[in-house]
């Protein structure tokens, strides 16, 4: 039987829990709280981080407008997942986005480890979370990159998505697109010990000598097409969104594509920073970041050290109620470029049209080209308020600056894409590079400084201003035909290389 001591003791006690209680209660709101103003004062830091790269622009630009996701989280451990480098994970990683997804979006964190997967398909309000010591690494079984209906005729990218919003990729860790299992060889690319190892891998060269085909390999695994020549033409980039709105990818490491490696196609608001691309120097069709008619687009602070284009714009002809069409308002500043075809490239297609890019404070070393604007007659288009600027080069095997119009695409062991006689007859899809103003370049080391030719009877090249650049060359200072191009030279140093280092 209690007394009224004991009574009085629990009453007491209750008092002081229900006090507890509504100190922890109030210690859960505070907290929220303090989370929700940290998210926001977050999300307004990035915001103001991505602002800084319109100060002071040559022409209007719309902006960006920062990714954001839901605090939700899921561990691809947490759904069958293993980093061992010999699971397979394809099911693992779309169990954890099916997860995330019922739950409204948020990331998926892939931790440490080796995670062998298939393709990856994102989805709306997704973010991708590799961390540091984690290689997302794609199998080398190409049967599993099909489209199980047969109705595409190139396998699937890596990581896709199609018709999203908001998704992203980020960290610190590695996206290997194991390419080298993709891609044929050019055997005048290799030393003889490169070319003893992809024989060793298997595969067919070609009768003349002059190709490899990774065809009928020692992996073991089976071939997706009737042919070598097919089954290359069945390669898939590593990276593609398509038709997405809302796209961060910022961080990572993206390597060995079995063809472009980050390619985002008639998408909005777009957002790559941060991104180091690689790949071997003759990594055939190995470009790096490339816009394919995107609205509202930064490349920032990327590194890249490709086989083929380095950073791209691409516009084809317009695809109704798609996003985006043509490439406009992009902001690519801060970026280095070493081994590349091209450090900044404009095409070759460019239907659709170039509108208001500003490219400025690149560094381009080692590249095949610095600014490089290509077209030709049923891929081109019209450019308009083009700005480059503070641009630094070295090494530069080829031209500083070249305008080309007569580019005509030639994939490994085709003939090359040439305009067809109607094409020709009609002038269909001629280019016009016009609008375009370079300033503040500096290149030490080019065999050409600026190179530019049009196409007779043809307003392709015309009112581009060059000024205030220095360019140290080895063979030629200008190599440019009066007769189909025109470029306005203004306090241009053109600084022959005696000493051909």
């Amino acid at each position: 039987m209690k007394t009224k001591e004991s009574n009085l003791l629990d009453t007491r006690c209750a008092a002081n829990v229900k006090n507890v209680n509504c100190y922890k209660r109030q210690c859960g709101r505070r907290l929220c709280m303090l989370f929700s103003l940290f998210s926001i004062l977050m999300t307004t830091a990035s915001a103001q981080d991505y602002k800084k790269y319109y100060e002071n622009l040559p022409v209007q630009v719309a902006q960006v407008t920062p990714v954001t996701f839901p605090a939700n989280e899921v561990n691809i451990k947490d759904c069958g997942g293993v980093g061992d480098g010999v699971t397979l994970n394809t099911d693992a990683f779309s169990k954890a986005i099916s997860k995330l997804t019922k739950l409204g979006g948020g990331r998926l964190v892939v931790p440490e480890g080796v995670w062998l997967t298939g393709p990856i398909m994102l989805k709306d309000n997704i973010e991708l979370h590799v961390y540091r010591n984690a290689i997302i690494y794609f199998s080398p079984d190409k049967s599993l990159y099909l489209d199980p209906k047969g109705a595409s005729n190139r396998a699937y990218p890596c990581i896709r998505a199609s018709k999203r919003k908001n998704i992203a990729i980020t960290g610190l860790g590695i996206i290997d697109g194991n390419g080298g299992q993709w891609r044929p060889v050019k055997r005048s690319k290799q030393s003889d010990v490169e070319w003893k190892q992809y024989l060793d891998m298997g595969g067919q060269v070609t009768q003349d000598g002059s190709l490899w085909y990774p065809w009928q390999m020692k992996n073991g695994y089976a071939d997706i097409a009737d042919t070598p020549k097919n089954q290359e033409g069945m390669r898939n980039d590593l990276i593609r969104f398509t038709d997405c709105e809302n796209i961060l990818v910022k961080g990572v490491t993206i390597q060995n594509s079995p063809r472009f490696h980050v390619h985002p196609c008639n998408s909005k608001n777009v957002i790559i920073d941060g991104v180091t691309v690689r790949c071997p120097w003759n990594a055939q069709n190995g470009d790096a970041i490339d816009f394919s008619d995107v609205n509202v687009g930064l490349i920032v602070n990327c590194t890249v050290d490709a086989g083929d284009d380095g950073l791209c714009m691409k516009s084809g002809k317009i695809k109704e109620g798609a996003p985006a069409n043509g490439c406009e308002d992009i902001v690519i500043q801060n970026n280095t470029v070493f081994h590349a075809h091209g450090g900044f490239v404009l095409g070759s297609e460019t239907v659709s049209g170039m509108r208001r890019i500003v490219v400025r404070n690149n560094r381009f070393s080692g590249t095949d080209t610095g600014l490089r604007f290509k077209s030709g007659i049923g891929r081109g288009g019209k450019t308009e308020q083009l700005y480059i600027s503070d641009i630094v080069m070295s090494d530069i095997s080829g031209e500083a600056v070249i305008f080309q119009c007569d580019y005509a695409d030639q994939p490994a062991g085709r003939e090359a894409k040439t305009p067809t006689q109607q094409e020709k007859k009609e002038m269909k899809d001629v280019p016009e590079f016009q609008d375009i103003h370079i300033q503040n370049v500096v290149c030490r080391g080019c065999k050409t400084a600026i190179k530019a030719a049009g196409i007779p009877g043809q307003q392709c090249v015309h009112d581009i201003d060059i000024k205030d650049c220095t360019f140290v060359y080895n063979k030629t200072g200008e190599d440019i035909d009066a007769q189909t191009a025109q470029i306005n030279s203004t306090n241009v140093k053109l600084v022959e290389n005696k000493n051909k280092e």
